[in-house]
């Protein structure tokens, strides 16, 4: 009896910790998969009318030719954001990065203001009206196939062609969305400075234009998506 006794006392000593390392393992784990990846500041802003009104751009907007525009963009954590502009006549842009080799060069690094245009210099729209869309991509990884199509666009010499592979860039970019549709933003939150919100009156009060100061935190996991469309009038 004795024995039978400690031989089960054993055997329950011998199972119950493995038990309980499973359990403690679980919970932590699935915590470790919803932490996000992805945080970058983001700032889309326009001076309108004669005096030159500073505002944020932060959804579908209409703006006349001859207003400026300008973004930036700084990474609080590693990623790969691309900013591709769509114009009114159906022609693709990289705006950001400067270039594609800028992923591989030293000026590609956290904590640094990487204003769009580079350059305090704002961007004027043309006298040519339509949409305007604006296509901003962030991933953990490099979407090399949306790099290709790019690059292709971008050195293509055949106007009819050009269109072509500019439509090809944003089939890609739409089937990037679908693919990580799951993925959805964390946060899209206004910035403190100095126990203030970073706002248009405190931009245009100082008379110092700083798109940056109406950045917005962009948290998100794995892939972040947004698109922005002007109507360019």
């Amino acid at each position: 009896m004795r024995t039978t006794m400690v031989c089960l006392f054993l055997a329950g000593l011998f199972f119950l910790p493995a038990h309980s390392k499973a359990q403690s393992n679980t919970p932590s784990a699935a915590v470790q998969q919803d932490v996000p990846n992805i945080d970058f500041l983001w700032s889309f802003g326009a001076l309108i009318g004669t005096d030159k009104n500073l505002v944020s751009i932060t959804h579908d907007t209409t703006l006349k030719s001859g207003e400026e525009i300008k973004m930036m963009i700084q990474l609080n954590k590693e990623s790969f954001v691309y900013v591709v502009h769509y114009d009114a006549q159906g022609g693709i842009d990289l705006l950001f990065p400067y270039e594609l080799g800028q992923f591989q060069s030293d000026d590609y690094i956290l904590q640094k203001n990487y204003y769009i245009r580079k350059g305090r210099t704002w961007m004027a729209l043309d006298k040519n009206p339509g949409k305007e869309v604006f296509f901003i991509i962030a991933s953990t990884g490099r979407q090399l196939d949306l790099e290709r199509k790019i690059s292709e666009c971008l050195t293509a010499t055949d106007d009819a062609k050009k269109q072509t592979l500019a439509d090809n860039v944003v089939a890609e970019i739409r089937n990037l969305r679908k693919q990580y549709t799951s993925f959805a933003a964390f946060a899209e939150k206004p910035i403190p400075i100095g126990g203030n919100i970073r706002d248009i009156k405190n931009a245009q009060e100082t008379r110092r234009i700083d798109v940056a100061d109406l950045a917005i935190d962009i948290i998100a996991k794995n892939f972040y998506s947004k698109t922005i469309t002007i109507d360019h009038q």
